[in-house]
């Protein structure tokens, strides 16, 4: 079975968190909560560990995998390349559930990245999430964590439930918010594409004058 860490949703304790950096460095799987639902962290630079992630998932290797990061400077440095309007669309929805498909560095592993080159990627609004990105130093993939056809998880206990020892570790931060996934953007020759509606509705992005 899965280790569970119990973690302080609103004050995530680094020392504790730090087994969980470390899981990640050792190429493990890892649950943690999320703004939406429960997700699942790799490092989204080794592909072994991303191999890993789809294998669980039981997805195909060709379908690309969003990460989310700690901050929009960590987006910048190790994700990949923010237009002026990503970077607009950022600051007004960060941390949100809203992700943007952005140009990739190649620092990223097959399975992350799509076939066009990009990767979806958000600064999530949830402390423990952005906590375990800032600790590891790196974005971390945000597949919600189940197996493909299940329902995704609100709560640890239904991480558990199924995916048991699949997972080297679950932090436990207590039940998100559950709901819809986020809103996915994209901005291509200075305007704004919607990929999919979600948390975020479409009439609130289109706010932002592009």
């Amino acid at each position: 079975m899965a280790r569970r860490l119990i973690i302080d949703p609103r004050a995530p304790d680094a020392e504790r968190l730090r087994d969980v950096a470390d899981a990640l460095a050792a190429g493990a799987v890892v649950a943690y909560p999320t703004d939406t639902l429960y997700g699942l962290a790799v490092d989204p630079r080794n592909p072994a560990a991303v191999h890993r992630l789809l294998a669980l998932k039981g997805r195909a290797p060709d379908t690309a995998v969003p990460v989310i990061a700690a901050d929009l400077e960590q987006v910048e440095a190790q994700a990949g390349r923010l237009t002026a309007l990503d970077r607009r669309l950022a600051e007004r929805f960060w941390p949100g559930p809203l992700s943007l498909v952005i140009d990739a560095w190649p620092s990223l592993a097959p399975g992350v990245v799509g076939a066009d080159g990009t990767v979806a990627v958000r600064v999530p609004a949830h402390a423990v999430a952005r906590a375990i990105a800032r600790l590891a130093g790196h974005p971390i993939t945000a597949t919600s964590a189940n197996r493909s056809g299940a329902r995704p998880p609100a709560t640890a206990d239904d991480v558990v439930a199924g995916l048991g020892d699949a997972v080297a570790i679950v932090v436990d931060a207590g039940p998100t918010p559950g709901g819809a996934p986020s809103t996915i953007v994209r901005v291509r020759e200075g305007r704004m594409d919607l990929v999919r509606e979600g948390a975020i509705p479409w009439a609130r992005v289109l706010e932002l004058p592009q």
